[in-house]
């Protein structure tokens, strides 16, 4: 298991006011989340909550794009360390009677924000955010631009499940192009020392710098055979400009996960960061058995985000 360094959080400072995205972290500050989340997850097993650790954090969750696990997760991990929260919603506020994104901010902020969490459907919005207020921000995603947090749960539930990182290669299934946690994930594990892979349509591989050391194989066989874990992703439909396939069940026929091919890789590992399309890009026999981790990292997505809200809180 890689060996993280166990710090004393009373004597020590987080190094980044926001988290925008992977590429900011460093291994060590990895361990510190990691080391943190780890105690945190098991305050949450054992249902006996530490003492409130942030009294008067005052946190907003804005979010300007749908979401279900990340917005309802982190609710739960303020409430667990005794922050206030603000769930935000775009649908029904000013910004349908076309406010800005800036005076929307400055406004949540001006009534008293410490941290936002922002999910929005552009790239890149999050470094515009956290140069435009004084709170410290949280990138929940942004386009398909990034997702650390999801990023880190995924790392966190290989943790748990054992992994030593040094040498461990990953598998990335499906639509690679659109897809912000590929991004992240990428970004994260090359920073803990594994290796990348990744496999689907040929139109919806990327071509972009993040993945310039990932190597593309030819099959789902090749992908399993070569990895030992395999995060498997939907189609983004929302994130793309045009129809770029002939159909789902065409879809599913080529680039869904079965139980076939885990045949001969009875210890790998699978993840998918949901939502989950069932028998279009990951079998429900493969979603619910024995490999998956899948529910194991909405369980440590609680635990991730209230460690970091708890590093970030330091700063407030």
């Amino acid at each position: 298991m890689y060996k993280f360094t166990n710090f004393a959080f009373m004597q020590f400072r987080f190094p980044h006011s926001h988290l925008l995205g992977t590429d900011q972290l460093t291994a060590d500050d990895i361990s510190v989340i990691f080391t943190l989340a780890e105690k945190q997850r098991k305050s949450i097993d054992s249902k006996q909550y530490p003492p409130v650790s942030t009294p008067g954090l005052r946190v907003v969750l804005a979010f300007f794009e749908d979401s279900t696990r990340t917005r309802v997760s982190f609710e739960k991990a303020a409430q667990r360390i005794g922050a206030e929260c603000v769930v935000f919603s775009a649908s029904g506020s000013s910004v349908s009677k076309g406010e800005s994104l800036t005076d929307t901010m400055l406004t949540l902020e001006a009534m008293g924000t410490d941290v936002f969490v922002v999910r929005h459907r552009e790239d890149g919005v999050i470094h515009d955010i956290a140069n435009t207020v004084n709170a410290s921000c949280i990138n929940a995603g942004d386009g398909r631009s990034n997702h650390p947090t999801q990023a880190l749960l995924d790392a966190f539930s290989l943790y748990r499940a054992g992994v030593d990182f040094r040498g461990f290669k990953v598998g990335i299934l499906g639509d690679v192009k659109h897809s912000r946690v590929a991004r992240s994930n990428v970004q994260l594990l090359q920073t803990l020392g594994a290796e990348c892979f990744m496999y689907g349509p040929p139109e919806l591989m990327p071509e972009d710098d993040v993945f310039k050391a990932v190597q593309q194989v030819g099959s789902i066989n090749e992908l399993v055979e070569c990895t030992d874990a395999v995060i498997v992703l939907r189609i983004q439909k929302e994130r793309m400009q045009e129809t770029v396939l002939s159909s789902l069940s065409e879809y599913a026929e080529h680039y869904c996960l079965q139980p076939k091919h885990l045949q001969h890789k009875p210890d790998l590992h699978v993840l998918h960061p949901g939502p989950m399309n069932r028998e279009i890009e990951i079998a429900t026999a493969v979603a619910d058995g024995p490999n998956s981790l899948i529910l194991e990292q909405v369980r440590n997505g609680v635990a991730i985000r209230m460690a970091l809200l708890n590093l970030l809180g330091e700063w407030h």
